[in-house]
């Protein structure tokens, strides 16, 4: 068996003050350890990098151990008996946030943290396991521990490379190493700077460094750059770790709570009922990140466990774009997220883009997300959910096109894709400038999410077919070039079109060399700037705003480079004098609305418009209809609030 030893004790019982939660009742936590091994000659392993050369154990097996956590109904039998398995992000929860609207963090099981609660009224045990071995203790994260290989008993030396950008206006800054350098000789590493992504690397005179020791340098900021600029160093790495053990691992876990009745040990299955595994079905989902180790974890093969059985019937990739992960690689980051002006050239983002087995003439190659799943018949139902902000950093164009950019692809019948239009990355949250020139973006697309979780449910489980497909598409005339979408001339905005643009790399070289391009499609948007494509969001329907997936870095931040995971809220003029003097040519809030019942009847009519389509609930209908009747429209309606801890956890997964 996989997994020798799942070690498990309740650590929070009842959770949530001991709140009931519809007919399920009370639920628990649990947390521990699942120590598992490896192969090497299965050929389900043999894809894992390096695992052939790992420490063997005395039966000739790799081991590693992961922290696990689950959160479960104290009745078993009241639950759905169905798994909702989230892949961990940077070793962080994000359930709680992303599905229940409740508090960000590792730890969300007091009374005031679960939100609409609506994963624990659904009945859902709830289960978590660490994935990624590279993640630094500390807050609650979940740990893995990976082993180290070595070539014939020697160390495994290879090039490595760090970028840092953001690092603020001191004189000197610290920069951490990911693997221990090899060699402190500083002639055998270099560091460069630009001071945005497309510039030329430059090492002016005044760019010193120096190794602090093998896992980090400190760097001496040369004039003229400021706090966006992007120090890229390479050097000679040691001892990578098994990263791609992070893969099996996530199989191993879910194949045993789901299948199995004991460990090697005989210690019971935690989600056993009446001596036998409870579960039937188990979905996924991965936010950002995660969402992209899922699409990889699909792609190589993984959703086959040891025995040849399905590991997850249901899998959301949430806010991933076309891309995957940075993990089974030798020297692995997977913490990496290329965007267009951080982390731009890192592994994890070239073809295959899209589900379906194509072939790229860009590259040369051939391949699909469910290039393997296909041919054993282990594929699941695939619910891929982008927000906006996805279009521009993360290529979402090419999940649903050819890389040629020139006809749009028909999905297998097992995939729905959905785009949240006018959403940012992180949803929800109150809008502040930060670096960025505008406002973020306050827009909460998490009710779709829950009404969608509902349908896959029902697909996975009898077949009922959920909403088709709704994201941009070029015959619709919703995927345009950058510079065609019809974004308005509004006062102090400054759209360029910029894009995370994509070619493909040789990651053979460091930095890597640079091929052809990829074309670049964006969402066409009307005449206040929201786009028209995809699920929107009632209060896109009757905005009181612009609101955009994209925004661009300020003053003193890498000027006019894409800023991050960030969208844009551009408030509309309150009168029309207002708008007239500044020069806005989008209609002011008085000139859209006659008064606040006629902009609340509109929002009645888009919010019941989304709930017959399927994309929203009653609750949370009733909850945007609220929000619209008791805002003021002059102000952000939107009645967001922010815990503390989502500050830090933002910056961390950016």
């Amino acid at each position: 068996m996989a997994i020798l030893d799942l070690t498990l004790a309740p650590v929070v019982s009842p959770a949530f003050g001991g709140m009931e939660f519809g007919t399920v009742g009370q639920y628990e936590v649990m947390k521990g350890t699942a120590k598992g091994v490896l192969d090497p000659s299965n050929p389900l392993n043999a894809g894992i990098v390096n695992l052939d050369r790992a420490p063997r154990n005395s039966s000739g097996l790799v081991e590693y151990i992961v922290d696990v956590a689950i959160l479960k109904p104290v009745d078993m039998s009241r639950g759905n008996r169905r798994i909702f398995y989230e892949v961990v992000n940077r070793g962080t929860k994000f359930a709680n946030f992303w599905i229940n609207s409740g508090v960000m963090g590792n730890d969300p099981w007091g009374p005031g943290d679960v939100g609409t609660g609506f994963l624990m009224n659904q009945g859902y045990t709830i289960v978590w396991s660490a994935w990624q071995g590279d993640v630094v203790a500390g807050g609650g994260r979940m740990l893995a521990q990976f082993p180290i290989p070595t070539n014939n008993g020697q160390p495994i030396v290879g090039t490595s490379r760090e970028e840092y950008t953001d690092t603020g206006i001191s004189t000197t800054f610290t920069g951490n190493l990911t693997y221990p350098a090899a060699d402190l000789d500083p002639t055998k590493a270099t560091l460069t700077v630009r001071a945005r992504e497309h510039d030329p690397r430059a090492i002016p005179s005044d760019l010193t460094w120096q190794y602090l020791n093998t896992m980090q340098i400190s760097i001496n900021r040369p004039a003229g750059y400021d706090s966006g600029a992007i120090y890229e160093f390479i050097y000679p790495a040691k001892d990578p770790k098994v990263m791609g053990i992070g893969f099996a691992a996530v199989r191993d876990v879910v194949s045993y709570l789901r299948y199995e009745k004991a460990d090697d040990n005989g210690t019971p299955n935690p989600l056993k009922l009446k001596g036998k595994p409870s579960i039937k079905k188990v979905l996924a989902l991965g936010v950002s990140q995660s969402g992209r180790f899922l699409r990889d974890f699909i792609h190589q093969g993984f959703n086959e466990d040891e025995s040849g059985r399905i590991t997850f019937d249901g899998v959301i990739p949430l806010i991933t774009g076309s891309r995957k992960s940075f993990t089974n690689y030798e020297f692995a980051q997977p913490g990496r997220n290329s965007r267009q002006h951080e982390d731009h050239l890192f592994p994890g983002d070239q073809f295959p883009f899209t589900y379906r087995v194509t072939t790229d003439p860009i590259s040369g190659e051939t391949g699909g997300i469910h290039e393997t799943c296909q041919c054993n018949d282990t594929c699941p139902k695939i619910m891929h959910m982008d927000g906006e902000n996805e279009i521009w950093q993360g290529r979402g164009s090419l999940v649903v096109t050819n890389t040629r950019g020139t006809k749009d692809l028909t999905l297998p019948k097992n995939v729905r894709a959905y785009l949240f239009a006018g959403t940012q990355h992180f949803p929800g949250l109150p809008p502040t400038m930060g670096i960025c020139q505008q406002l973020s973006n306050p827009m909460d697309y998490r009710p779709f999410i829950r009404a969608l979780i509902v349908a896959l449910d029902r697909w996975v489980s009898d077949g009922t077919q959920p909403p088709p497909s709704q994201y941009a598409s070029l015959k619709s005339g919703t995927l345009v070039p950058p510079l065609s979408t019809g974004f308005p001339d509004i006062p102090g905005v400054n759209y360029t079109g910029l894009v995370n643009y994509l070619n493909v790399l040789d990651h053979s070289t460091q930095p890597p060399t640079i091929g052809a391009p990829y074309p670049e499609y964006v969402t066409a948007v009307d005449a206040d700037g929201n786009s028209i494509a995809g699920i929107r969001h009632p209060f896109l329907i009757v905005p009181l705003g612009t609101y955009t997936g994209w925004n661009l870095r300020a003053i003193g931040h890498g000027a006019n480079d894409l800023c991050s995971l960030t969208g844009s809220y551009i408030p509309f003029a309150k009168t029309a004098e207002e708008r007239i003097a500044a020069g806005d040519p989008r209609l002011s809030i008085e000139e859209r609305y006659r008064n606040h019942n006629a902009y609340l009847i509109r929002v009645v009519f888009a919010t019941l418009l989304l709930y017959l389509q399927g994309f929203l609930l009653v609750e949370d209908a009733a909850q945007i209809i609220q929000d619209a009747a008791t805002g003021d429209m002059t102000q952000d309606h939107l009645g967001v609030q922010i815990d503390p801890e989502i500050a830090q956890i933002i910056k961390e997964h950016s």
